[in-house]
Formats: C-alpha cells, sequence, structure tokens
C-alpha cells in the first residue's frame, strides 16, 4: 500500500451555498490542498452531494493517478442486498473516478455488523478488488475493541481500517479509542483517522484547554493540536479533516506539509488537557447526523447539542438559547416519541433521549 502524506482531505463537511456544495470554494481548497502535495480525499455514498462535488472539484480537473479517493457502502440504509451493493456503481457514476482507490464497508457496530454479512459484502468488497475497480479495500469502524479483533481474524486480507481516534477519545470508556488502535496494529493493518478535531469540538474546545494551548504556542491552532496528536501515531495512512473552508485548509496546510510529531512537552500538554476534558459535562456529539437521518419527527439533534455545548463548555447562556430557538423552530425534543432509533445509530453511545429533555430544560427558557 502506497505511502502517502499524512493530512486526508475529508468531505463530509464541505462549504455550503444555499441548500449545496459550494463547488467552487471546493475547487479552490483542492488546488491548495494538491498544491501542497496532499493526495487522500475521503467521501462516501451517504454523504450528501460529495461525490457528485468531488467529481467537479477534482476528477474532472486532474489526472487520475495524481490523488486517491476513497468512498463507501453503508448497509443500514440499504433493504436488500443488491441494493446494498448498487451503492458502488452509484458511487463510481457520482465520482466519475473510473476505479476507487480506498474502498471501505461504512460504519461498523455491534447494532450492524451482521448486516454486512447477511448481504455478502465482504466478499463483494473482495470482488471489485478482483475486478480492478478497487485498489484497496478495509472498513471503517465505531464499535469496540473485541468486535474490532473478532472482524480481523475473520477477514485478514482487510488493508486498512478507519478509526475514530483524538486526544479527548483517547482513553474514553465508550469510544476506547486507544484500545481500538492498539488493535488494529497488533493486527498490522494501516489506520485512517476519523474525527480527529471530533466534529470540530477540538477546533474550539474549553477555555481552560484553549488558553494551556495558546500559552504553550500563541501561534498553532487549536486544531493543530488535535490533529498533530493523531498523526504522531505508528501505522496512520491518513489524518482525515473534514474542513468547511478555506481558511481551515490554510491553517491545516501550514503546519501538515512539513509535519513534525509532538514532542514530549507538548504530549504533557496534551495529557493536561485530556484531563481537563475527563471533568467535562459536554455532550460528546461530531455531527455526523447519522441520527437526523432515521428521526421520524426530524429533530435536529446535533444543533441542539452543538448549542448546549455553547453552555456547558463555555458558559455562553444567551448564545446557547438562541441557538437553540433556531435548532428547534420546526421540531422540538418535546416532539420525541422515544423510539431509540437515534441511540442505536448513534456512534458516540450518547444517551440522546435523556440529552435531549435536559437540552429542553435548560435552553427552552420555560422548564418544564
Amino acid at each position: 500500500m502506497e505511502q502517502t502524506k499524512k493530512l486526508g482531505f475529508g468531505l463530509m463537511r464541505l462549504p455550503k451555498k444555499g441548500f449545496g456544495i459550494d463547488v467552487e470554494q471546493t475547487k479552490k481548497m483542492v488546488d491548495l490542498f494538491m498544491e501542497a502535495g496532499f493526495t487522500y480525499f475521503d467521501t462516501a455514498h451517504v454523504y450528501p452531494g460529495s461525490e457528485d462535488a468531488i467529481r467537479k472539484a477534482l476528477v474532472e480537473r486532474y489526472p487520475r493517478d495524481s490523488y486517491t479517493l476513497a468512498t463507501k457502502l453503508y448497509a443500514p440504509v440499504a433493504i436488500s442486498e443488491s441494493m446494498a451493493k448498487k451503492q458502488f456503481r452509484t458511487s463510481l457514476d457520482r465520482t466519475g473516478a473510473g476505479y476507487i482507490d480506498y474502498y471501505l464497508l461504512h460504519s461498523i457496530m455491534e447494532s450492524n455488523y451482521e448486516k454486512y454479512d447477511r448481504f455478502n459484502l465482504w466478499d463483494y468488497a473482495k470482488q471489485l478488488k478482483e475486478e480492478g475497480l478497487v485498489r484497496h479495500y478495509g472498513f471503517s469502524f465505531h464499535g469496540g475493541p473485541e468486535l474490532l479483533d473478532e472482524l480481523l481474524k475473520k477477514h485478514p486480507d482487510v488493508e486498512f481500517v478507519q478509526l475514530q481516534i483524538n486526544y479527548a477519545d483517547w482513553n474514553d470508556s465508550n469510544i476506547r479509542s486507544r484500545e481500538n488502535y492498539e488493535v488494529a496494529r497488533k493486527h498490522g493493518k494501516k489506520i485512517v483517522v476519523m474525527e480527529p478535531v471530533k466534529g470540530g469540538n477540538l477546533a474550539n474546545p474549553p477555555k481552560q484547554i484553549s488558553q494551556l494551548f495558546k500559552e504553550y504556542d500563541p501561534e498553532a491552532s487549536c486544531a493543530s493540536w488535535a490533529i498533530r496528536f493523531v498523526a504522531s501515531l505508528d501505522g496512520i495512512l491518513a489524518v482525515l479533516s473534514g474542513m468547511s473552508n478555506i481558511d481551515q485548509m490554510k491553517d491545516n496546510l501550514s503546519y501538515m506539509k512539513q509535519f513534525k510529531p509532538l514532542s514530549d512537552e507538548e504530549m504533557m500538554i496534551i495529557r493536561k488537557a485530556q484531563e481537563i476534558l475527563g471533568r467535562s459535562n459536554s455532550i460528546p456529539c461530531t455531527a455526523c447526523e447519522y441520527c437526523v437521518k432515521g428521526c421520524p419527527m426530524q429533530i435536529q439533534i446535533p444543533k441542539i447539542f452543538a448549542a448546549m455545548n455553547k453552555r456547558l463548555s463555555n458558559g455562553l447562556i444567551n448564545e446557547a438559547k438562541a441557538d437553540y430557538l433556531k435548532a428547534t423552530q420546526n421540531s422540538s425534543p418535546k416532539d420525541c416519541i422515544e423510539c431509540g432509533q437515534c441511540e442505536g445509530a448513534c456512534p458516540q453511545y450518547i444517551k440522546i433521549i435523556s440529552e435531549l429533555k435536559t437540552c429542553e430544560k435548560s435552553l427552552n427558557g420555560k422548564g418544564e
């Protein structure tokens, strides 16, 4: 497997224009990324508009051998094996890439892994590789280390694993980030890192952490600490950053173009940040929106949690209440029927139903 520069362009949170993706701004971001010598792009069948946008911004503008493209097959949204397998052809049509460099079975966890077996998708991924339509195949994972170990034993020909790793989740008892990393390395697998900035949360961490970083290096962004932490680990193929604007792209390129692993002194500062986060009561939502996709009431759960975190992390009570009102214009936590779909889909294992009730009590300005 070829080695790439470690920064990857995650295409889940591309810049918006109206109701769609801002393709022109995405083109500028792609150009900056490619000019700096980076080549890894990551999209998915279920990222709205993303595969079409990267065709226009990248595939139609650069030679095919100058970049590597990853996309994914998400079984939970398919009602049959044929529909699941059709996702690959759709992705190939949308991207226009001809072939996919890194193909992943998407977001596997305890609640859905059996569906990938039932639909014979592991064999399908291997078949696509044999046909030359896929160069490398792997899977993205949101479960526990026991399941990860089981899957890697059962499918030893998997070439890489995509894991959620960041300094906030490294020792988290729900995400079990460090344990998953160690299992993947035990099996000799390369790792693509997702959520290194935890859905943007670590780009704007609690004030105490932000001050800690700025005191050491006033010029370094908070996001740079998070990305350099994971890029410093052994066995990393790419660190995906879901960049949403040109400024974020420029910031990431500024320290990743000539990447330097964290020093021992910097690692001590990260440990202090981890201790502070261990005392934080913020909601660990990364705004992936898997909870919203299946919500029968279409409650904007990530936006509600983002509003609540303004209060919990930074004490911004008025801003939090204003954001909560915007997020609940069409549906609110009071509309929740407690079906539990959201909790089954959440890769962060958040107790969403009870957290929504807490948000309603805290931010609606009326109490119960």
